[in-house]
């Protein structure tokens, strides 16, 4: 088994990975595989997530350039950004050849530039600062937007509970907001 995320990566390592040896890549795919279409699926829905995330290996396998684009580090941060990027030039090309269709696709494109943008930030928002204990308030009552009632009830937790887990989730979504403006 490899380990990508180590700061100093085994240097024959990445000369087989940039080689394309197939046992390097099946390991990438195996420990990789669900990072990236979940990549893939915060852009796209569906078949199309999947789609990319297939293109995103299949360029592993068939691109030495593409292979060469990683010189080190997190491997798995590296292949994620690949996936978001090709997850966007997806939508892009679908946007461009079928127009009009409002439940999968923005006639705008700066509207989509700027979804894009706010899911990262979303999720940038549920790695650095939401606490594990509440991500399913926020998941229920901020991004589902469910009535507290509802909520509650598919949390299995008191409405009060519920209702000061959102204040104190606001109370850190302002706060990262506001440190997202300054910067």
């Amino acid at each position: 088994m490899f380990f990508f995320a180590l700061p100093d990566l085994d240097l024959a390592w990445l000369d087989r990975f940039h080689a394309g040896e197939r046992g390097v890549l099946e390991a990438c795919y195996r420990e990789h595989v669900g990072g990236v279409l979940a990549k893939a699926t915060r852009i796209l829905r569906g078949v199309d997530a999947e789609t990319v995330t297939h293109e995103v290996f299949y360029r592993l396998l068939s691109d030495e350039k593409t292979r060469r684009g990683f010189t080190g580090g997190s491997f798995g941060s590296w292949i994620g950004r690949v996936a978001t990027n090709a997850a966007i030039d997806h939508h892009r090309r679908r946007r461009r050849e079928v127009e009009g269709d409002a439940d999968t696709l923005d006639a705008d494109p700066a509207r989509f530039d700027e979804e894009v943008e706010a899911k990262m930030l979303v999720e940038r928002f549920r790695r650095e600062k939401l606490p594990e204990k509440w991500a399913g308030v926020f998941d229920a009552r901020f991004l589902r937007q469910l009535p507290q009632r509802e909520a509650a009830a598919e949390l299995g937790m008191q409405r009060s509970t519920l209702a000061y887990q959102e204040e104190q989730i606001r109370a850190l979504l302002t706060a990262f907001l506001l440190d997202e403006e300054d910067e």
